[in-house]
């Protein structure tokens, strides 16, 4: 249902409010080029300093823009069940193809407080769900038997793996098999991911270079290989940079510099170092971005 390169997009700002032009210009920029699907209000949105009625506005202006051109895919999670309900449950009404819900940060609930959150979620809004495993930013790790488990609600259709862990993801396609997707949550092993059986990538540097980004998904669906290990290594060293510092300061920092946005972030990220910025500015040279 959900495959292919789906760019988890910024939330541009302008005078410390959602730049709503900008954020339209971008996705146009997002379907022109090719991507699949579209994510808002992800980690790569800035989704955490964003109240609810700036969360709810971006995922309205997402779901207008794209007019079923593609999927929207809304990044309705939370640490807390009954938030993550209520959100799901707007972009529901809004007009969304899915949600995007990633594990409970902070709180650190086991296995089974996993299972019953998504549970909740599943059973109080109808609507497909993208489990989102990132142990890296949230300190839990969505185990793939608590993703077996949670094959038993239909909501459930696809998991985006940004765990790092390609033995972790090669278990989950063992015991869940084609029931839902694997996507991968890291532009650095979706080669890999799609060797394992995944289907595409939630990603970050499609928001900066779409065409390549859904180019290697589509040259691996056809079955040339070369040419997917090609555009992998291609894009390899810009995905890299889009970590230099915490996403998304990289990614949007890029995207100033192509001209498509102001670069503005929300405090705790801040704008970056000197000495990384100019590294970045080499990697987007090198790519023939700037």
């Amino acid at each position: 249902m959900f495959q292919g390169s789906i760019v988890a997009i910024v939330t541009p700002f302008k005078n410390g409010k959602v730049d709503e032009d900008a954020f339209r210009r971008l996705i146009e920029f997002q379907i022109e080029n090719g991507t699949s699907a579209i994510v808002p209000c992800g980690t790569t949105g800035e989704s955490a300093t964003l109240n609810v009625e700036e969360h709810n506005r971006v995922i309205d202006i997402t779901i207008e823009a794209v007019d079923k051109r593609v999927p929207v895919i809304a990044g309705t999670g939370g640490n807390s069940t009954m938030e993550a309900v209520e959100l799901t449950a707007h972009a529901k009404r809004a007009g969304a193809d899915a949600s995007l819900q990633v594990t409970p940060y902070y709180n650190k609930p086991t296995q089974e407080g996993l299972y019953r959150h998504y549970k909740t979620i599943a059973e109080a809004v109808s609507l497909p769900m993208i489990l989102y495993n990132v142990p890296g930013r949230t300190s839990v790790n969505l185990l793939p038997e608590t993703v077996a488990r949670l094959t038993e609600f239909p909501e459930v259709v696809a998991i985006k793996e940004a765990s790092g862990n390609l033995a972790q993801m090669a278990e989950i396609v063992e015991l869940v098999g084609d029931r839902i997707t694997l996507l991968s949550g890291d532009d650095n092993v979706t080669l890999p991911l799609l060797a394992l059986g995944g289907k595409g990538v939630i990603s970050v540097a499609a928001n900066i270079v779409p065409k390549d980004t859904a180019g290697l998904i589509k040259a691996w669906e056809t079955g040339d290989i070369p040419g997917a290990q090609e555009l992998f290594y291609k894009l390899l060293p810009l995905c890299k940079a889009m970590f230099y510092e915490t996403n998304p300061i990289p990614v949007k920092t890029a995207l100033a510099m192509m001209g498509m946005i102001d670069e503005e972030f929300r405090l705790p990220l801040c704008p970056m170092a000197p000495a990384n910025r100019e590294k970045l500015k080499k990697a987007l040279e090198a790519y023939g971005l700037i």
